[in-house]
């Protein structure tokens, strides 16, 4: 009897860009029911290679078989039609629609051919949200007011909406806490089960082997190891077939004692309603500060209210003893604050301008005469910045947008160098960023400090917070419940703490 054929077969899958080739001849092969997890570098041509899938864009050549047929995905509605969906790390949902409009854009159930049936529409929805174990959203609420978990659903619904027999995940846990990836990982089973395959892409090596069946890796457009078991190849060499080198999982050496000197931050009694309680901390230069807890325990909000982007309820934050105007981003980046936000993208980044732009528009006034910019001021001082961080491409006029994540958020970190900022906030610093360029922007960061920055830091990742901090604060439901050197603490430790809490110290 001859074995089933692959659900989807991708054969010699080439795609070029004006001076790139993004695809060089790869291959992926997906069994029904199985969870294939896509790797690679930023770079690697992972998020081309989906967008080919999704019949977002033509391959120049290769061929793609689909349930044993040979197909040609001409359009994203093509790729739906034959039940390959897709769901991108930055969703592409319509906030002032509702939850039901949402899942059933583009194929909404109509009467006579032309009428909306919006009872339809919403009792479908709720049977797909029950499905996913999430009854609790309302098919009529708009989508804008969801959390960014919610909204994940909302997608994965309207995935489902449709007769799919393959979704393909790009980072679907980014900004998921412990919980919600369980509950990620429990629809994945479900779907699996009923024999939908899914194409998992994900820079955390752990959730791969937790979930994935088997694993594809990419490497400089090529696909480097196709189908490895992915709970039973050891890391390290996945790391290595996805960088080029054996990558230690090892954080920079910190300082041997503690760091002394006056506190260049100071924050005292802040607290904003309903996001977090009275706070207070201190970070001195040479110091990184840890903010651990779940998504939703207030560790960004602490953040931008020290930055001035949010006006705190009461309290105050103190630059070198001196107290900042509350909810002023001009006076804090003027005090030497410096924000490296979790959204870099939409909140940090000048998409479409220069690397150059992207570094100066903080400083402009140190390049402006009589309301003209001197350019080659701004270049060579861009050039400089760029260059003590090791961004790459070493071109500061390309467009930012052409960089991979973690030069992406080189390109943030120069900016504030360049300001010449005392201390640096960072929010998820390396959300998005692969392998490799982690352990480079973790040098990155604990040069800074050595040099004498202060660093406040954020992450989702407990594991990156107790190996980079010097000190970790743990956060639950907006308070402090413990305060200890990163020396002191363990990962289990750690989600003890943020799950049950316990008096603060």
């Amino acid at each position: 009897m001859a074995p089933e054929p692959s659900l989807l077969s991708m054969s010699g899958i080439t795609k070029s860009f004006p001076g790139v080739r993004a695809l060089d001849g790869v291959d992926l092969d997906v069994q029904a029911g199985e969870v294939h997890c896509l790797l690679g570098q930023n770079g690697a041509g992972k998020s081309t290679l989906i967008k080919v899938l999704a019949g977002a864009h033509q391959p120049d050549t290769g061929t793609i078989r689909w349930r044993g047929e040979d197909v040609t995905l001409r359009s994203p509605i093509a790729a739906m039609r034959l039940g390959i969906a897709t769901i991108y790390q930055e969703l592409d949902l319509v906030e002032h629609l509702s939850v039901a409009e949402n899942v059933h854009l583009g194929h909404e159930p109509t009467a006579a051919g032309f009428v909306v049936r919006r009872k339809t529409a919403r009792t479908s929805t709720g049977q797909l949200l029950k499905r996913l174990g999430h009854p609790e959203i309302d098919p009529g609420r708009l989508v804008g007011e969801l959390s960014a978990a919610q909204q994940q659903i909302v997608s994965m619904a309207r995935a489902l909406s449709h007769d799919v027999r393959l979704i393909v995940m790009d980072e679907p846990s980014a900004a998921l806490d412990p919980d919600e990836v369980d509950n990620l990982f429990r629809i994945v089973g479900d779907l699996t089960a009923d024999g939908v395959a899914v194409v998992y892409i994900s820079h955390r090596l752990e959730e791969i082997r937790r979930i994935g069946d088997r694993v594809t890796v990419l490497k400089d457009g090529r696909a480097v190891a196709v189908g490895l078991p992915a709970k039973t190849t050891p890391t390290r060499d996945v790391v290595a077939l996805m960088t080029g080198r054996n990558v230690e999982y090892v954080f920079p050496e910190r300082p041997v004692g503690v760091v002394g000197g006056t506190p260049v931050l100071q924050v005292q009694g802040l607290s904003r309603l309903g996001e977090f309680e009275p706070l207070d901390l201190e970070v001195r230069p040479g110091e990184i500060v840890g903010l651990a807890g779940l998504v939703g325990s207030g560790r960004s909000e602490i953040l931008e209210t020290i930055y001035g982007a949010r006006k705190p309820s009461a309290g105050q934050v103190l630059v070198d003893g001196r107290a900042l105007r509350p909810g002023s981003v001009r006076a804090a980046v003027r005090a030497g604050l410096g924000l490296a936000p979790e959204e870099r993208k939409a909140q940090a980044l000048l998409m479409l301008e220069s690397v150059t732009r992207n570094v100066s528009v903080s400083s402009m006034s140190r390049f402006s005469r009589g309301g003209w910019i001197d350019r080659g001021a701004e270049l060579g001082a861009a050039r400089a910045a760029t260059r003590e961080l090791s961004l790459r491409p070493d071109n500061p006029s390309v467009p930012v947008r052409t960089l991979s994540g973690g030069n992406q958020q080189k390109a943030v970190l120069a900016r504030w160098l360049l300001r010449g900022c005392r201390v640096l906030l960072l929010d998820e610093p390396t959300r998005g960023v692969d392998v490799g360029a982690r352990a480079e922007l973790y040098a990155v960061v604990r040069r800074l400090a050595d040099e004498g920055l202060a660093v406040l830091l954020v992450s989702s990742e407990v594991p990156e917070v107790l190996g980079l901090a010097d000190r970790v604060l743990v956060l639950r439901e907006g308070r402090v419940v413990h305060t200890a050197p990163a020396r002191d603490l363990d990962e289990h430790r750690v989600l003890d703490l943020v799950m049950e809490g316990s008096p603060a110290s």
